[in-house]
């Protein structure tokens, strides 16, 4: 450049001035350490206040970290020249394009950067829009235009006893069905094929007056809606098999529930009804979701137990409701049925909630009927006409115009068709909602209340109150497969955010690269996951006591596995919750400010130097009885010393014995997660490392042994990991977690 190293000294000088009293002189800025490898800068005002330097680097490359900087008047660039990050021309780089869905892009990899060649091609049965080939340019940008993977749809079958109308399965064709006589259409007449390649709805059936929904399908139809709303706020995709009720992060669930108590309906069913809510709102309580609900009872009137408005005002306790509803009796109020009045009175609620929280939040509010009735109406007529201004409320008024569809997410009624009598076609006709199942005939209620309890989801293998690894409960599970060199492997490690799985450090070998790692979880899409990397905890170390007659020493023994892409999160892929974080806190249900102390003492795993024991005695363990348990890891292959507690840390749980007796680990468990059970949210506590003998290779009985013992890493323990990657808020790959300051 044409300045002179003078400069550096006079700089200074002016520097001196400018920082007296007066402030007339303005300082200059340095050329030290603002030069860029690999190219070269101009200056728009030489070195005085106010000038510009831009970088200037070869086409294909461009200026990293900072394109500019500006002269300040104090004499400092900004921004400020990083001495730990030099400034250089680095190679353009262009956006991942392994995004392409129903099919592959070739080559895979990490990163894709100026004049990288890209092909694409499509699944079977999948046909190629846009580029099949695409090359990054200079700009950032690729050539070509958005390869697009479009299929027309299968055929959707014809149901038995149904006949349909439509042939051809294009996108946007349609198909109709029909029953035959004396068979009844339960879901969709009419199915259109979608750019996806599915079909809108779920095939619809034909029943006669005699077929019923098992409890089971109401299970899985009623609750992929239900279930999937009450665990995130986040908005979730559709899917194929039904669809998930949709709430904004803002949003508001409001639910209406009402009972036909008419004289047409059984008694016994009425009770069997209101067991069912009863242990319906007792599981939705647990989640962080917390619904507005209106309750009601209906015959010739309208009996209500719960008025929405009500928790507007926060006047209501779901203790109150429990209440009300196990007190209700029907006496002589079982006379006709108007189920127009029922849907009136909805309709009142919904128009003054709108006046009160105004058009823009009532937008976000999503508004789910659960009624149970048979739907034979004998007073007040019709309550289509009601219905429909039900619908004009939540959709806007725009049901005829374009973009009015989404609107139809805002709102799903759910028919539960009881009684010896059911009018199904007047009823299919006041169900709502997109996708799915939304019409359930039952030939009773028996089961229904087991059934809204397996909606919510139970969990297994409990330990004295903790549970253990199982297979079965597989909604935060990852299975892990390690390929190197020589046999493959396989772990388990569990899913603590969308891009991150947290297993046993043991289950990683030198040499292993990510490549070697395969994250294998169902989430819906892609069930094999590729790993951008890996941390192992620092101070783990296997051979660390290797000459204190402690062989495998598995202190420390955690490790997180950082994946390529986000897991979709859904009803069947879901993080865990672990200790210490603001998310936990708020599963826990602890109120303001919360610290990681109160989370160990509800979760009864104090993480102090008296590390908790979940098998050996009662649920206040003693020191004494610590000892006791882990002192079984010397009977453990490779330990020779006679201290226990070289092998075993205050880091470690112990579980096992016979007195009481536990659950095992069996081989291939490492990393799996040890969780425990609060009002059905799901905490993990500890990860699965170590234990005294294979007790699984015996058949039959897999219960813990007298002797043998398992190790669990406890997770309040080296929360400072944990922190230190899955809450780095430094950084702008992932959403961090949110951590308690103490």
């Amino acid at each position: 450049m044409e300045f002179s190293v003078h400069w550096t000294w006079l700089t200074a000088l002016s520097c001196l001035l400018c920082m007296g009293e007066l402030r007339e002189v303005d300082c200059i800025c340095t050329e030290e350490k603002i030069q860029i490898e690999g190219g070269n800068y101009t200056l728009t005002k030489k070195l005085v206040a106010g000038s510009l330097l831009i970088y200037h680097c070869p086409e294909g490359y461009y200026p990293y970290p900072s394109l500019t900087r500006l002269c300040q008047p104090n004499g400092s660039w900004r921004p400020r020249p990083k001495t730990f990050l030099h400034q250089r021309c680095k190679v353009v780089e262009c956006p991942d394009p392994t995004v392409l869905e129903y099919g592959n892009v070739y080559p895979p990899q990490e990163k894709y950067f100026v004049y990288n060649e890209t092909t694409y091609e499509c699944y079977s049965g999948y046909t190629m829009r846009g580029s099949s080939m695409r090359v990054c340019l200079p700009n950032g940008k690729w050539s070509g235009f958005t390869p697009i993977c479009r299929a027309d749809c299968a055929d959707p079958g014809i149901p038995a006893g149904a006949s349909r109308t439509g042939n051809i399965f294009g996108i946007d064709d349609k198909v109709k069905y029909s029953c035959d006589s004396n068979l009844i259409l339960v879901g969709m007449k009419e199915r259109v094929c979608q750019e996806s390649g599915q079909w809108t709805g779920k095939e619809p059936a034909c029943y006669y007056r005699h077929t019923y929904d098992t409890s089971l399908e109401v299970s899985q139809a009623f609750g992929s809606a239900i279930k999937g709303s009450l665990a995130t706020l986040e908005p979730t995709d559709d899917t194929q098999e039904g669809r998930t009720i949709k709430i904004s992060k803002n949003g508001t669930l409001d639910i209406y529930i009402a009972v036909d108590i008419s004289d047409s309906i059984e008694a016994k069913d009425i009770d069997k009804a209101i067991n069912a809510i009863t242990k319906l709102i007792s599981k939705i309580s647990t989640f962080t979701v917390s619904p507005n609900y209106e309750i009601v009872f209906f015959s010739a009137e309208v009996y209500e137990i719960v008025n929405i408005l009500d928790f507007l005002d926060k006047k209501i306790e779901l203790k109150a409701i429990i209440d009300d509803l196990k007190n209700f009796k029907v006496d002589e109020k079982n006379t006709g049925t108007d189920l127009n009045l029922l849907f009136m009175t909805f309709l009142e609620r919904m128009s003054i909630i709108k006046l009160r929280v105004g058009e823009k939040v009532f937008k976000e509010h999503q508004h789910v009927f659960i009624l149970f009735t048979d739907g034979g109406y004998n007073m007040g007529g019709s309550p289509e006409f009601t219905l429909t201004k039900i619908k004009n409320l939540v959709y806007m008024n725009n049901t005829g115009q374009q973009g009015t569809q989404s609107r139809e997410n805002y709102l799903d009624i759910y028919i539960f068709a009881i009684g010896a009598e059911i009018f199904d076609d007047d009823l299919q006709r006041l169900t709502a909602g997109t996708g799915g199942s939304h019409y359930f005939r039952l030939k009773d209620i028996t089961h229904l209340e087991e059934t809204f309890d397996d909606i919510i989801g139970k969990v297994l293998l409990k330990l004295n109150g903790v549970i253990l690894y199982h297979k079965l409960y597989n909604i935060f599970i990852c299975l892990l497969n390690f390929k190197n060199e020589g046999p493959s492997k396989n772990c388990i490690g569990s899913l603590v955010t969308p891009q991150f799985v947290l297993t046993a450090a043991h289950c990683f070998t030198f040499g292993d690269l990510p490549e070697h790692v395969t994250v294998i979880i169902d989430d819906g899409q892609v069930k094999d996951k590729k790993v951008k990397t890996f941390i192992i905890h620092p101070k783990y170390n296997n051979s660390a006591k290797a000459d204190q007659g402690v062989k495998e020493f598995y202190d420390y023994d955690v490790a997180l596995i950082q994946l390529k892409e986000d897991v979709n999160i859904s009803s069947v892929a879901r993080p865990i919750c672990i200790p210490c974080t603001q998310e936990t806190s708020e599963a826990l249900k602890l109120v303001g400010v919360s610290t990681c102390l109160q989370q160990g003492e509800i979760t009864r795993l104090i993480f102090y130097n008296t590390a908790f024991t979940f098998s050996c005695g009662s649920s206040s363990i003693s020191p004494m009885q610590r000892d006791e348990c882990i002192s079984h890891a010397l009977v453990a292959p490779g330990i020779t010393t006679r201290n226990p507690k070289d092998a075993v840390t205050d880091n470690f749980l112990c579980t096992g014995g016979r007195n009481p007796r536990d659950d095992i680990a069996c081989k291939g468990d490492s990393g799996g997660a040890v969780f425990k059970n609060y009002d059905d949210r799901t905490i993990q506590v500890a990860l699965v490392s170590w234990g005294t003998m294979d007790v699984c290779k015996s058949a039959g009985d897999l219960g813990s042994k007298e002797n043998s013992r398992d190790f669990h890493i406890n997770l309040f323990r080296i929360v400072p990991f944990l922190k230190s990657i899955l809450g780095n808020d430094t950084q702008d790959e992932y959403a961090p977690l949110q951590f308690l300051s103490s």
